[in-house]
């Protein structure tokens, strides 16, 4: 070897320490720098000439500058971010629920429930006083009112999740053109051959991507030959190297809420995620708030009808001259059972008692609900019919499939009892509560306009309070079309459904959170910075830099000899 092969093996030293020296001063310089990950310097042996029969080497030479990374980590990496995004959706939309629902505070619904059914109770100790009947009709109300704004304020938490829901998609959107702009800069940079250097901080951004990608939707990521990326969630690819495929917004209705939904724009197939904030936000909205209004609407309807069945078979302190029923009937020539009505009569019958007020002599007929048949059932034209044929009474449908009813006399009032076919409860007649569920419960306009209404009596107007003995213990009573739970008992359920999952939720956040952040740390320990490390090849890089330039220094000199000979 020539001295002059010697002084271009140091030079290539010199190089590749240069090169080297480098790369520590950007570790450390981005060693505080979030998505930062850490490069390295690869050497290899530089070319071989050969002397004679001698083959010498001619130093070293730097290979590639890589980024220090586990893939196989970085994937478990992303899919904990995509539990953990999810998780945490669901847990905030828990923490908010039982916020609104307020349970153990004086503002819950069950007080409400409690004060209700308690003020009842004083209708039995002054069964004459018309003002403890409107103390009833006052916290029914109350009842009603925050029946209703818990509907409505679940509601409005349902479509803020579903702007984040529009949100996300535009995210998703511009996260995928982002991944595949990268890919193709990424491509350009290592001339598509993946053992060359990484273009690492194009890889850093795209890494980031992905991450935030991550936290949106479940993803799976395959890096390409090219140095690009495909990715891929629910089967089908939103990436690929250079071509990426955008998703879309479609809208439809889900519990009188109209409701958004991911689909891939291409195909028009729905974004079937399985972690990430969209599935978080989309099994909050439908299923936790979904579920919940499920329940209190089943709550709702059972406290309706059951406590309107009761109501609507008794007698107040005064009875109607004249009285419409709140529920219409689209087609009244169709059976009851058929015609649409939430509550759904069944076959039975009930009575009308005529009551002269001036001889006090009492009328009672029995008006037949015959429901038995699939065919030819009982319809509201029959009941019409029946009615008008009791002596000193007149029935009539108004325009919009309303019965109304009214005494022909004018020393006559009549009052219903013994319904055992629900009829009276489905049409709204003699009823206590209007509405069909928590987004329109209410109390009939004729209680809040004439308290003395409330029937309290089952024998007849004013005589007794057997009725609202059976409506003050009507929390409590088994109900056949609720499988034997009482109202009482589907608000414990509702409560405790609400209670457990928000438990679930929290330790599963948790969960996810912690396993998360040891991944994070596993990855630190792979791909972070660490400064002594650094600081260690700093040195040694610095003084392999000066042995080579004092190698230079000493050839130099010789070459210097061999002259002056």
């Amino acid at each position: 070897m020539s001295l002059f092969s010697s002084i271009r093996m140091a030079s290539n030293t010199m190089r590749a320490d240069q090169i080297a020296l480098q790369v520590i001063g950007q570790n450390i310089a981005n060693a505080e720098t979030p998505g930062y990950i850490r490069e390295e310097i690869v050497l290899k042996p530089a070319p071989i000439q050969k002397l004679g029969g001698l083959p010498l080497g001619l130093g070293v030479q730097v290979a590639a500058v890589i980024q220090k990374l586990d893939q196989f980590l970085e994937e478990r990496l992303r899919a904990s971010v995509s539990d953990r995004a999810g998780a945490e959706v669901t847990e905030e939309t828990y923490h908010q629920l039982e916020g609104l629902i307020g349970e153990l505070s004086d503002t819950d619904l069950s007080s409400d429930l409690t004060r209700f059914f308690s003020s009842i109770s004083e209708v039995l100790n002054q069964p004459e006083s018309v003002s403890a009947r409107n103390l009833v009709v006052l916290q029914a109300q109350t009842l009603t009112q925050n029946i209703r704004r818990l509907h409505d304020r679940v509601n409005a938490i349902r479509s803020d999740l579903n702007k984040r829901i529009d949100d996300v998609a535009d995210r998703i959107n511009r996260l995928i053109e982002d991944i595949r702009r990268l890919n193709i800069r990424i491509a350009e940079t290592e001339g598509g051959d993946v053992s060359q250097s990484d273009a690492v901080g194009l890889r850093d951004q795209r890494l980031q991507a992905l991450e935030e990608l991550a936290s949106l939707i479940d993803i799976r990521v395959e890096e390409q030959p090219s140095g690009g990326v495909a990715v891929y969630s629910s089967g089908f690819f939103l990436v690929y190297e250079g071509t990426s495929r955008e998703v879309t917004v479609v809208r439809s209705t889900d519990r009188g809420l109209g409701v958004s939904e991911v689909r891939l724009a291409e195909t028009d197939s729905p974004l079937e995620v399985h972690a990430g904030e969209l599935y978080g936000l989309i099994t909050a909205r439908d299923s936790v708030l979904g579920s919940f209004l499920d329940r209190l609407n089943e709550f709702t309807a059972a406290l309706i009808n059951g406590f309107n069945r009761i109501h609507a078979s008794g007698q107040g302190l005064s009875g109607f001259t004249q009285l419409t029923s709140v529920e219409g009937i689209a087609d009244p020539t169709v059976p009851l059972n058929q015609a649409g009505l939430r509550f759904t009569p069944q076959n039975g019958s009930f009575l009308i008692q005529l009551l002269n007020t001036r001889t006090g002599a009492i009328q009672t007929t029995r008006v037949r609900v015959n429901l038995a048949g699939l065919d030819n059932g009982t319809t509201l034209l029959d009941l019409a019919d029946q009615i008008n044929a009791i002596d000193g009474l007149q029935a009539s449908i108004d325009s919009l499939g309303r019965l109304s009813i009214q005494c022909t006399g004018p020393d006559q009032v009549f009052s219903f009892a013994e319904d055992t076919s629900g009829v009276l409860a489905s049409l709204g007649l003699n009823t206590f509560f209007t509405g069909t569920g928590a987004g329109d419960i209410g109390i009939n306009r004729v209680l809040t306009q004439d308290p003395s209404k409330f029937a309290a009596s089952k024998n007849g107007i004013g005589i007794d309070t057997e009725t609202a003995v059976a409506l003050a213990g009507f929390a409590d009573s088994p109900l056949t079309e609720y499988g034997g739970r009482s109202i009482n008992a589907l608000y414990d359920q509702m409560i405790s459904e609400v209670t457990q999952g928000a438990a679930i939720s929290r330790a599963g956040a948790e969960s996810a959170r912690t396993f998360e952040t040891t991944l994070r740390g596993q990855k630190l320990a792979v791909s972070g910075v660490n400064l002594d490390e650094e600081v260690v090849k700093l040195i040694a890089f610095q003084q392999q830099f000066q042995v080579s330039a004092r190698f230079i220094k000493t050839l130099n000199e010789l070459i210097q000899i061999l002259v002056n000979i």
